[in-house]
């Protein structure tokens, strides 16, 4: 749907009559700000390949499946290190964070024609070197989620085969399978996929909730005998523990500058906002719920990802159920920074919507190309939650928490001397800026530390293993214990 479908370019026929203009000059004055908004579009719409063919529903239904699975399978082992009421509060106030930073995202994207990207916000507000820098974080961090996403397949797999196999042949077919998937082109090609991902994903991770109320003890407790279930309502974990456990729950909503390409493929990219709140609704609710029954129930023997949490029968099952959840999961990071350097070096190009070879072989090699590193990654970090946090901390620090506080200070520098509440939401603002660095220096220490850590007492072993992947419970406990 165009501009002109959603105003009418005559304002006789429609636009004069329509409540929200006083007069027919005011309806000209928005077609034509609307018509110069779709002239500064990346995807043109008419060309011989359409890209702009999403509706805001399918929008919110892909920006749910690229938030949710990651995270509803990591934040309990957080809650471990947290407590109950720390990981609750953590994951309120890091959702409530993610969802304004998405919205300052997304409003400085459609108030600034032809920006595509956060890299492309960075040059608006940094110049070149920020821009390149910000698009080297972006990468990384979606080529990071693929990994992780990699690993969650392959953990799933080794669970319904008995580990058959070596884990590392059971990489390399989700490396496969994720980059074969992530080769479609266009968000609604896979917006079918996305459904299918989401409720399968749901369905898993419910079938566990349940599971682990069913249960007297922990499927990873001494069956046997007295036991200490290990939950806290408070817990006093040290800086490196805590760091970590903040960060895998901060990086589990904190993927929005993935919804931004997803705009530029939204027939009508004013719509962002409604996708976003039904999004960030549904993920934060369901995060703060699933996690705080599965941690009440599981304590400290919860298992990294949470599908393993409820014992062997339960955990094939989730697996079976949440496997395409967890590919479509995959496919989508891997879809996203695929899609960012298809942009990048195709831009203002014939062959950015037209089928040539240039265009394809392009396409192939990027999606193939990054999925490969992701597999390298998978391999040499076979623990969840470390890969996630890591991820956080490195990538989505900076740009998910610096660069939006930055992104609103540049549009509202008149408040910096405006009235006294608009200074104090400048400064406010400008705060996140301090906040992404600390997050970004600490939490990597702190991850780095925990993965060193975990090599010297075995939770990890040797990269490229055939061992089966570390998701068990009771290599997590251990390690808590330590």
């Amino acid at each position: 749907m165009s501009a002109h479908n959603t105003i009418s370019p005559d304002p006789e026929k429609r636009v004069y009559h329509d409540t929200r203009f006083d007069s027919k000059d005011d309806a000209e004055h928005v077609v034509g700000k609307m018509d110069s908004f779709e002239d500064h579009e990346v995807f043109k719409q008419g060309a011989n390949v359409e890209f702009r063919t999403v509706g805001w529903i399918r929008a919110a239904v892909i920006m749910l499946k690229v938030i949710f699975a990651t995270g509803v399978l990591s934040i309990p082992v957080a809650m471990s290190s947290l407590g109950a009421v720390g990981g609750a509060l953590s994951v309120i106030a890091w959702g409530a964070l993610n969802t304004y930073t998405a919205v300052i995202q997304g409003d400085f994207r459609n108030n600034h024609p032809g920006v595509h990207s956060i890299a492309d916000m960075a040059r608006e507000v940094g110049g070149v070197v920020t821009k390149e820098v910000t698009g080297f974080l972006f990468i990384v961090a979606y080529v990071l989620c693929t990994g992780s996403g990699i690993l969650g397949v392959s953990i799933g797999l080794n669970a319904l085969s008995h580990h058959a196999a070596c884990t590392v042949w059971w990489s390399f077919l989700a490396y496969v399978v994720v980059a074969a998937c992530a080769s479609v082109r266009k968000f609604h090609q896979i917006g079918w996929l996305t459904w299918a991902g989401f409720i399968s994903i749901f369905i898993a991770v419910f079938i566990v909730v349940v599971a682990v109320t069913l249960r007297d003890r922990p499927a990873s407790a001494p069956q046997t005998g007295d036991f200490d279930l290990g939950y806290y309502a408070i817990a006093y974990p040290g800086f490196a523990a805590g760091m970590v456990a903040s960060c895998t729950i901060f990086v589990s909503s904190a993927g929005t500058s993935a919804f931004l390409p997803v705009i530029s493929e939204m027939r009508n990219p004013r719509d962002y906002r409604k996708s976003l709140f039904v999004c960030m609704a549904i993920v934060n609710a369901a995060y703060l719920s699933f996690s705080l029954v599965v941690y009440k129930w599981c304590g400290k023997w919860v298992a990294s990802p949470s599908l393993g949490s409820a014992g062997q029968t339960v955990k094939m099952i989730a697996y079976g159920v949440g496997l395409i959840g967890l590919v479509v999961s995959a496919c989508l990071y891997l879809h996203v920074a695929a899609k960012y350097c298809f942009v990048r070096i195709l831009r203002n190009t014939h062959h950015l919507q037209e089928n040539t070879l240039v265009h394809w072989a392009t396409w192939l090699g990027l999606t193939f190309g990054l999925a490969s590193i992701s597999f390298i990654l998978a391999e040499a970090i076979p623990v969840f939650n470390y890969l996630l946090a890591l991820t956080g901390s490195i990538c989505f620090a900076p740009i998910a928490i610096s660069l939006p506080g930055w992104l609103w200070m540049h549009d509202h520098k008149s408040w910096m001397r405006g009235s006294a509440l608009q200074q104090v939401a400048y400064w406010l603002h400008a705060s996140l800026i301090p906040l992404g660095i600390f997050i970004c220096v600490g939490g990597t220490y702190g991850v780095v530390q925990e993965i060193i850590d975990a090599y010297a007492t075995g939770l990890i072993g040797t990269a490229f293993s055939c061992l089966r992947n570390h998701s068990d419970p009771i290599f997590i406990t251990i390690y808590l214990l330590k």
